[in-house]
């Protein structure tokens, strides 16, 4: 039922489902339909238009029913190409399965031979085949079948490769496990899928073969019809008659684009990526459908957000991922983001140059100011100037973000040239200059590595200087050092602070740890289910937390030369965000709740100077103290 709810999402599938699936439900019946012998000749009645009595498709050459002629030939062809499709994909896939996963000099071996198929035109190698057979359908099966076992060889084989390294398939191995009790165990139910998409999507194309393989003569032989054999007959006709041609033409025209359109849709239902939209082409910036007025900045900051609110909409569920944050931040400051995974910290940040994907991402609401212009709903050639050269990103793995197959220079090249129309030599000599910005020893010979040579704090560094390419006012640090250990933590974090010191630079650095923001950051802001829950200069957020959600995630956090001290742990998890309680989120987790907190919404208040909290019944010193 899942499955044909994916598949539904796809109008183009779904109407090849509905085509194929009435064309083989007539292929079924037609031994029990009133139809005349498709192959009983009655010559004094040859070439009757459509519509004639008794002939409601007319008659061909011989006076045969074309009606009678094309059900059953649409019957053959369908059996012709599905079996041609199962034959291919058992075999292709078992020699894939084999050589991919025995590798060495077993694969060498079955690919080279593969190969050597793959290198002849499938069609001249069908003919060859037939040619040396003889004509006939079974041989014309066979050629089918073998011209296509390449494709399924070819494709399985790349699987197998990847899934033959796993751990789980390790495990299997350590647990005394025989090889081919792994291949069926374990490596096939994980190659299964990529089968059934090969199959889908092939059917159509075997369809096609064949019936060109008895449009020559070579397949069906008369008087048995299939639809190849049915146009080949009627070629001679094809001016003075031609719906003998058109009729089944239009059959194998149908078949085909229901069956490649039903194959794709089963393609991407297989793959649960489609579940998340993770599948659709996400567009150039973020979709905005903003609900009422837009708010206007509430600071003269460099960079002002009012009211953001960004969702998902996956099917009939909507996820409020943002809901109402207010945040800025001044040229030159630094300010942290923190909260616990989900809360919408990073959602938060590319929202703000419209990165977020569409679809399923959509801006519902609030405003962004940039330099006092606002950007939610820009045109997508201003956010393009603004991306990268006054505003840009600094992501958690530089593994993923950097290219792989591209010299680190090259890509710090491309991203000054993106912006900045410099010659190739000058854009080589300042990508030279920002690596050593960031502390790459022997800059000149590390901007022609590739990023697997370089290890994780190098690689990060490269992205820091990626993005101060051009020079931009802000820099977004989504968890740049997370994946980092503490030595190379403590060096990324020492690069950040000296850069903003020497450029000016204002930082938006998002995190789960206190100890960065402590170290780095001159504001905080606390996020909790999409919302901001405090805010204020670090130091004081730090001493005296007024968020009871604040103080519990402090006191999560060890600390050394402070005796023996338990460790706190919030009991509980955050809410999901497409089922917000109507209330304060944090009172189900809250050991200070009171009936208040889940009445209705709490709004974010300013509590002392420079201070905001989304509490009812903040904490004060005297409390923590205790």
């Amino acid at each position: 039922m899942a499955f044909l709810k994916l598949l539904a999402r796809n109008r183009l599938a779904l109407a090849g489902l509905i085509v194929i699936g009435m064309v083989v439900v007539l292929a079924l019946i037609t031994p029990l339909l009133p139809l005349a012998d498709p192959d009983v000749t009655d010559t004094p009645n040859r070439f009757k238009p459509p519509f004639s009595e008794g002939a409601i498709l007319g008659t061909d050459h011989l006076g045969r029913d074309l009606l009678s002629r094309l059900m059953w030939g649409t019957r053959l062809s369908l059996a012709m190409g599905l079996a041609a499709a199962i034959i291919a994909a058992t075999i292709g896939s078992a020699i894939g399965i084999i050589a991919g996963y025995y590798g060495g000099r077993t694969d060498n071996i079955i690919m080279r031979g593969v190969d050597m198929l793959m290198a002849f035109p499938y069609i001249l190698l069908a003919l060859a085949i037939v040619a040396a057979l003889g004509p006939g359908l079974m041989n014309a099966l066979i050629a089918v079948a073998a011209v296509n076992v390449p494709f399924f060889a070819r494709n399985i084989r790349g699987i197998t490769v990847g899934i033959a390294h796993k751990e789980f398939v390790d495990a299997a191995r350590l647990a005394g496990m025989r090889d081919r009790e792994i291949i069926v165990a374990e490596v096939l139910p994980n190659v299964l899928p990529v089968i059934v998409i090969a199959m889908s999507t092939t059917v159509g194309w075997m369809i096609l073969e064949t019936a060109g393989l008895s449009f020559l003569g070579l397949g069906s032989q008369p008087p048995q019809a299939d639809l190849g054999s049915m146009l080949g007959e009627a070629r001679s006709a094809l001016i003075t008659n031609p719906h003998t041609s058109i009729v089944p033409g239009a059959m194998i025209l149908i078949i085909v684009m229901a069956i490649n359109l039903l194959g794709d849709g089963v393609r991407d239902a297989l793959d649960p990526r489609l579940k998340s939209g993770a599948l659709s082409r996400p567009m150039p910036a973020t979709t905005v459908d903003r609900q009422g007025a837009v708010p206007a900045a509430k600071t003269e900051s460099l960079l002002d957000i009012a009211g953001l609110r960004t969702e998902f909409r996956v099917r009939d569920r909507l996820y409020k991922a943002v809901s109402g944050v207010d945040l800025h931040v001044e040229k030159g400051e630094c300010l942290g983001i923190i909260g616990e995974s989900g809360s919408g910290k990073s959602v938060t940040a590319l929202s703000v140059m419209g990165l977020v994907a569409s679809p399923p991402g959509v801006i519902t609401g609030g405003a962004v100011h940039f330099d006092g212009k606002e950007i939610i709903g820009a045109p997508y050639e201003v956010l393009r100037s603004l991306r990268g050269r006054r505003v840009a990103y600094i992501f958690q793995d530089p593994l993923a973000t950097l290219h792989p197959l591209y010299k680190v220079g090259d890509q710090l090249i491309e991203a000054i040239q993106s912006h900045d129309s410099v010659s190739s030599a000058d854009a080589r000599s300042r990508a030279i200059g920002l690596l050593k910005s960031v502390r790459i020893p022997n800059a000149e010979s590390r901007i022609e590595s590739y990023p697997y040579e370089m290890s994780g704090g190098m690689r990060q560094r490269v992205g820091i200087a990626m993005a101060l390419a051009n020079n931009p006012d802000v820099i977004i640090a989504d968890e740049p050092t997370t994946a980092l250990d503490v030595t190379v933590q403590a060096q990324i974090l020492s690069v950040l602070s000296d850069l903003r010191r020497e450029r000016g630079l204002a930082i938006i650095f998002i995190t789960h740890d206190f100890g960065v923001v402590g170290q780095l950051c001159d504001r905080v802001a606390v996020m909790y289910a999409g919302q901001i829950v405090e805010e204020g200069p670090t130091a004081a957020v730090l001493r005296n937390p007024q968020h009871p959600y604040t103080s519990r995630l402090i006191d999560c956090v060890p600390t050394l030369g402070g005796g023996q001290r338990k460790l706190s742990a919030i009991p509980g998890l955050p809410p999901v965000v497409d089922n917000l309680p109507v209330g304060c989120a944090f009172a189900e987790r809250c050991d200070k709740a009171h009936a208040d907190c889940r009445a209705g919404p709490v709004e974010l208040v300013k509590t002392e100077e420079a201070r905001k909290t989304r509490c009812l019944f903040p904490e004060v010193v005297s409390e923590r103290s205790a």
